[in-house]
């Protein structure tokens, strides 16, 4: 059956019901205490007296009909901060994802730790991707990836303005010319079939899949050197790709822990891991994958039995070999079952990313930085071990992505996020990793936003080079890294203050907090320094902002040092995590004051106060207060001995 003809039968239906969060009748609300996290969900859930109709295609189940200003599709860390960033912006937002988790290849289906900018040292990724790092590090110091899940299930259902669906596959569309109108979305868990229309959508699936039912415009596989004058693209293009991963972990027991593989487990042998190693068996291993020659999508229980055949066959030669008489007391305690994919279907912008452009850096519309290597993986996998499992061509700096990179070109609505993005093989193969797109969901979130604020098509968003800049100012507020852009904001009164210090250590003085800049910025051999360091004495340390004349200022915005130089990440390997500091990090202030004055000849009266902070940046919102001068009181880091903070923001 077309989904045309399929969608024309749900509309004539006998069942239809418009749920908006704010109207939910006070009887639909589950026994126990009520709240706005429970009337959102009491908002997706069938009314008893619902008349259940039998759908074709679907048999019998509820229909409903959802309205949102934002449909995400994909719950993985481009989808949750592209959620996120609308709803914080005042959108409100459907989040449906396929699985019972959040977090995608980072969830603990898969466990991949992710990657991002902080290959290149010091351009760890900020924004929300910082924040949920920084929230890992703090909550979860056991380096549990279950409760990494259990996090991003919080941050999400917290934000008042998302709606989510987990368990729900998105399984169709409709058109209105070049715009969608409208998604089907079923959860067999409740047998219910979800209709749902939307101002704008983005796909963070990952394979393209609302792209594919909408109709955009896409590519996949390789793309030939000659099309965009590539070096390292391969001379013939094919449809070939990145190969799937299925990672394992295991641990050390106090007695020696036998292994018996399945009959069907590969026979690996010293010649396959020649280009192999294997310096550590806690947490296996990237250079496990196969498939990327087998169709990806259409392919994927082939794809998963191969992977399993191979993580088999590995442990039994690290086990059973006698190459390894370390492992003798290490048991495996998880195997995935879901292939973490790499390469997929990708759609298609108004601007393909390519190697130049990653190797040139900067771009027109910037919102958002990439800097892994240009990581190629051969797309046979494992079955190519006569050759190495990947080539990493290092690069020098960070790199911009185009807001072009994120929207499709011939769907007037539909925004894209994740390994999915416009942008050829080569530049896929940095852009890809999730650190990565987590930053471009958080750019395409707050697009998406603006969009809907002001009329406009993503397209319109680009060519209105006011909104452009708008956006731009709006990600920096946000605290999202774009290289080669600083903070011009116009509302922004601290910009317009003197600035002084209790103290200033060299090369980091009290002006740094107003220099638009967001964090240091490497130049090698050295470092630039954005922030300004005062040396905690018996009172702590300040700073301050002082205007000729009085201001009124309702909302102050922080943003402190949480160590950008270190790796932050959750993995399962001991080796990858060696060194970062799983806890609040010592360089964030933790406890600290705001002070206002309202005439240089008065005293100092107390606005804010906060104890235990361990986040990057914080925001306050307080009763309006006339000042001349405003203070930040640090009495407390989180072990540091210097007060550092990278900007101080004021608003009226």
């Amino acid at each position: 059956m077309k989904r045309r003809e399929m969608l024309s039968r749900l509309a004539a239906g006998s069942y239809s019901l418009i749920v908006l969060a704010d109207r939910i009748p006070a009887a639909a609300a589950p026994p126990g205490p009520t709240g706005p996290i429970r009337d959102r969900l009491a908002a997706t859930v069938p009314s008893p007296t619902a008349k259940v109709s039998g759908v074709p295609g679907a048999g019998q189940v509820a229909e409903m009909e959802l309205q949102t200003d934002l449909l995400v599709a994909g719950g993985g860390l481009a989808g949750v901060c592209t959620a996120i960033a609308a709803a914080r912006h005042g959108a409100r937002v459907i989040l449906v994802q396929d699985r019972s988790r959040l977090g995608g290849n980072s969830s603990s289906e898969v466990k991949m730790h992710v990657c991002g900018s902080h290959a290149q040292p010091g351009w760890r990724e900020t924004g929300l991707v910082e924040e949920l790092r920084i929230e890992d590090a703090v909550r979860n110091p056991q380096r549990s990836f279950e409760i990494w899940d259990l996090m991003l299930y919080d941050k999400v259902i917290s934000e008042p303005n998302i709606t989510l669906l987990l368990d729900s596959t998105l399984c169709s569309a409709r058109r209105e010319g070049d715009r969608i109108a409208e998604v089907l979305v079923r959860c067999d868990k409740t047998e219910t079939v979800y209709r749902i229309k939307a101002r704008f959508f983005c796909d963070s699936t990952g394979d393209s899949r609302l792209g594919l039912e909408a109709g955009a415009d896409m590519r996949e596989g390789r793309e030939a050197r000659s099309e965009f004058d590539e070096p390292l693209a391969v001379e013939k293009a094919d449809g070939e790709t990145l190969g799937s991963s299925i990672l394992f972990t295991s641990r050390v027991f106090p007695e020696p822990m036998p292994f018996i593989p399945p009959a069907w487990a590969r026979k690996v042998t010293r010649e396959h891991l020649r280009y192999r190693g294997v310096p550590e068996w806690d947490y296996g291993y990237w250079w496990i994958a196969w498939g990327g020659n087998q169709g990806i999508i259409r392919n994927n229980e082939r794809i998963r039995f191969e992977l399993l055949s191979i993580v088999m066959g590995v442990w039994d030669y690290i086990k059973n070999s006698g190459d390894f008489p370390d492992s003798r007391n290490w048991a495996m305690d998880w195997v995935g079952m879901v292939p973490g994919k790499r390469g997929s279907r990708r759609m298609l912008g108004d601007h393909i990313l390519t190697q130049n452009d990653i190797l040139r850096g900067d771009i027109e519309d910037a919102v958002s930085i990439g800097g892994w290597p240009l990581d190629d993986h051969p797309p046979g996998g494992f079955d190519r071990y006569e050759i190495r499992p990947n080539v990493a061509v290092a690069l020098k700096d960070a790199y911009n992505i185009p807001l072009r990179s994120l929207y499709s070109r011939n769907i007037a609505n539909l925004f894209m996020a994740g390994r999915n993005i416009s942008c050829t093989h080569v530049a896929f193969t940095s852009a890809r990793v999730m650190a990565t797109c987590a930053a471009a969901g958080q750019a395409a979130g707050t697009a998406a936003a603006l969009c809907l604020a002001g009329g406009l098509t993503p397209r319109q968003l680009f060519q209105d080079k006011a909104r452009l800049e708008q956006l731009q100012q709006t990600l920096l507020r946000d605290d999202q890294t774009i290289k080669n852009r600083v903070n011009r904001d116009p509302l922004d009164l601290a910009r317009k203050a003197r600035v002084s210090a209790s103290g200033e250590e060299p090369g980091a003085p009290a002006a740094k907090v107003l220099d638009g800049h967001l964090r240091d910025i490497p130049r090698p051999p050295d470092t630039e320094v954005h922030q300004w360091n005062g040396r905690m004495g018996a009172e702590g340390a300040w700073v301050e902002l002082a205007w000729a004349e009085p201001q009124t200022i309702r909302h102050i915005q922080l943003t402190f040092d949480t160590g950008l130089k270190r790796r932050l990440m959750l993995s399962g390997s001991a080796a990858v995590t060696k060194g970062q500091i799983r806890a609040p990090q010592p360089e964030t202030v933790r406890d600290y004051r705001i002070l206002s004055r309202a005439a240089p000849d008065a005293g100092w009266k107390e606005v804010v106060a906060v104890g235990g902070n361990y986040q990057r940046q914080r925001r306050h919102d307080f009763d309006a207060v006339t000042c001349s001068a405003l203070r930040i009181q640090i009495d407390a880091t989180h072990g540091d001995g210097l007060a550092r903070i990278y900007e101080v923001r004021c608003y009226a």
